[in-house]
């Protein structure tokens, strides 16, 4: 991640803590902002073009760092359950610790703005893919599976985990099963993918071994 100067930190910090309040990026004030952030209204200008360039480095911000710490998790997994635990745990603790993040991105995604909109689609193909890579050369899944199927995995992954967790965040009771009930979601979706690449004979030996164990 790109070192930031302070003023322009304290404008994304302030950005995301006012985008909580059911407003797009592009929305707010830049007043409003500056006040936020404790900074002279002229400021925004050193660092930002327009609102638009602030949203694309809010977004960016978000992903950088939910990158790294996913990142980091899967190099030191041992197997692929333990890598899903592992990113599945690190994702919600994020986001519950940073609520505005997840509140913007959920936002943005569906928002009034087409540029943060794209902006945010690229950062979601972007993360699948890295998640892909990560999967298949750290060998965390099966050679039979096919590359292409790991990225569509991938994708549908990032999507899943990005939406439930407005759901970890907003109703504590149920923290332990929406991440055990992922887990579970990505596993049958390797295992499912895994299971297409068997032909018939393959199906019918696995059933039957199943059946006598």
């Amino acid at each position: 991640m790109s070192v930031m100067s302070a003023g322009k930190l304290k404008l994304i910090q302030a950005a995301l803590k006012l985008a909580t309040e059911s407003r797009s990026l592009t929305s707010l004030g830049l007043r409003e902002l500056a006040r936020e952030a404790g900074l002279n209204p002229n400021t925004f200008y050193r660092h930002f073009r327009n609102l638009d360039e602030l949203g694309l480095q809010v977004l960016g911000y978000i992903a950088d760092e939910l990158k790294t710490g996913v990142r980091e998790l899967r190099n030191v997994a041992d197997t692929s359950d333990q890598a899903v635990a592992s990113t599945v745990s690190f994702v919600y603790r994020y986001f519950l610790e940073n609520r505005a993040a997840t509140t913007v991105a959920v936002r943005e995604l569906y928002g009034p703005s087409p540029l943060l909109r794209r902006a945010l689609e690229n950062q979601l193909d972007a993360s699948a893919r890295e998640m892909a890579e990560d999967i298949l050369s750290l060998r965390l899944v099966s050679s039979r599976l096919p590359q292409a199927t790991v990225l569509e995995i991938s994708h549908m992954t990032i999507r899943y985990l990005l939406f439930r967790a407005m759901d970890y965040i907003e109703k504590p009771e149920q923290r332990l099963a929406i991440q055990q009930e992922s887990e579970r979601f990505i596993n049958r979706q390797f295992r499912g993918a895994l299971l297409d690449q068997l032909d018939n004979a393959e199906l019918e030996a696995l059933v039957a071994s199943r059946q006598h164990p």
